[in-house]
């Protein structure tokens, strides 16, 4: 028997003390006469049978590439549609029939997704979006209301339907087919997978299997996402809207398990300030190694340091004023490849703002310059970790970069990032405009 609602639950128990099963010696004897069944008594439905399949960062990336072609071979209801699966991580059914009017804000100013959860009856669900995810919806909204200037905003669908639908009340019935065509239509999905080669387990690049990608895998890629990036299981159960712990836990691979593997793959390719390769004899990271990195080293700007005094001050005590390349206690990997760039980008600019003309005493400005023997260390790091990385085969470049991309989705979360009761990190894959 199906107990969907709270209304029907607590009238069935009514039933069954009526007909006398709570008395002695019947099936339910015991029963208390207060006994109700309230909604977090009630197990969540498992919602189909692909939990915890998410999408590899390669095919995620892809597919968010070609999101152009999917409006071409459809229409932007169906690319629209598609974005917001993947942004917010919402069951189908439930984009489909957003409403016109689906944004508000948070008294911060933060955008919020306004849905119902039809499966779960929970209506008037409230879930947190980054701002270029409101923004695909705004632009949506203005385009239902020039299609449908004279219709009020109150019955008008986000997504309606292109056919016998004159008011614009009437939504999209899915994206199924038109998903299923466009998946098809694409190259191959190439991803780094380990197979077994004369006895030995080594990488290659292979097709991903176009049969995992559906509409609902992006409910699982967002659970993953946000696993991967710290999120608390507490959290990311109200961000997938289920009642109980166990259900979302589901829907993705513990995200401290996928870190510590992405650390072992990148451990072959750590750099001293000097440039120098800090070679690895193992396979991966012993535990107590592991430990030692969580409590014995603390995030810099493009780095770890692991100076006791900065370790456990958290970062905020550095002898040498985060001068990281001229500190023996400075390591860095090819995870920082991105943030080295940046920092390098960053200092050439400085040094060309204090060289132009503004008023500035000038033990102010040879303090604030950046050394030209800085901008030299920190480029000849970066040409030293691009060369490694064009020394490794195909498949090795992509194991290293899927394990770089776990690692940063994490660090945004170490370096900072708020949790609970402030706005979570953005994890939406790139898109391009």
């Amino acid at each position: 028997m199906a107990l969907s609602s709270e209304p029907v639950r607590n009238g069935v128990l009514n039933r069954w003390r009526t007909l006398g099963l709570t008395g002695k010696g019947e099936i339910l004897e015991g029963l208390r006469a207060d006994f109700v069944m309230g909604p977090e008594d009630m197990p969540d439905d498992p919602e189909d049978t692909e939990a915890g399949k998410d999408l590899p960062d390669e095919v995620m990336q892809q597919l968010c590439d070609n999101l152009n072609l999917l409006e071409e071979m459809s229409s932007i209801e169906v690319r629209v549609c598609t974005e917001l699966l993947i942004d917010t991580g919402r069951r189908p059914d439930e984009v489909c029939q957003l409403p016109l009017d689906c944004i508000e804000r948070d008294p911060d100013g933060s955008p919020v997704l306004l849905y119902d959860n039809h499966k779960a009856f929970r209506l008037g669900r409230r879930l947190p979006i980054a701002k270029v995810t409101a923004a695909v919806i705004t632009a949506q909204q203005e385009r239902v209301r020039r299609r449908f200037p004279d219709a009020p905003s109150s019955e008008l669908k986000l997504l309606p339907s292109p056919v016998a639908n004159p008011w614009g009340t009437k939504p999209i019935a899915g994206i199924w087919e038109q998903h299923r065509n466009w998946v098809r239509a694409l190259p191959d999905f190439l991803v780094p997978i380990e197979v077994e080669v004369d006895g030995e387990i080594v990488t290659k690049l292979l097709p991903f299997d176009k049969g995992k990608i559906f509409p609902y895998a992006y409910r699982h890629s967002f659970a993953q996402r946000h696993a991967d990036a710290g999120v608390k299981p507490e959290v990311l159960k109200d961000l997938m809207d289920h009642r109980q712990l166990q259900t979302s836990q589901a829907y993705y691979r513990i995200g401290q398990d996928r870190r510590r593997e992405a650390i072992d793959r990148v451990a072959v390719m750590q750099f001293d300030r000097h440039g120098k390769r800090v070679w690895r004899q193992v396979q991966g990271l012993l535990e107590s190694e592991h430990v030692r990195r969580e409590i014995g080293e603390v995030a810099t700007a493009y780095g770890v340091c692991r100076e006791p005094s900065n370790v456990a001050a958290g970062g905020h005590s550095c002898p040498l004023r985060f001068r990281c390349l001229g500190c023996e206690h400075f390591h860095t990997d090819v995870s920082y490849l991105p943030d080295l760039e940046a920092y390098h980008a960053d200092l050439l600019r400085s040094r060309e703002k204090l060289m132009s003309a503004f008023e500035a005493d000038d033990w102010a400005r040879a303090e604030a310059m950046p050394s030209q023997e800085e901008i030299r260390r920190v480029r000849r790091l970066i040409n030293r970790v691009k060369a490694d990385l064009d020394d490794l085969t195909a498949e090795e470049q992509a194991q290293i970069q899927q394990a770089v991309s776990v690692i940063r989705c994490g660090r945004s979360v170490m370096l900072g990032m708020p949790r609970i009761g402030q706005p979570l990190p953005d994890v939406r894959p790139r898109r391009t405009s």
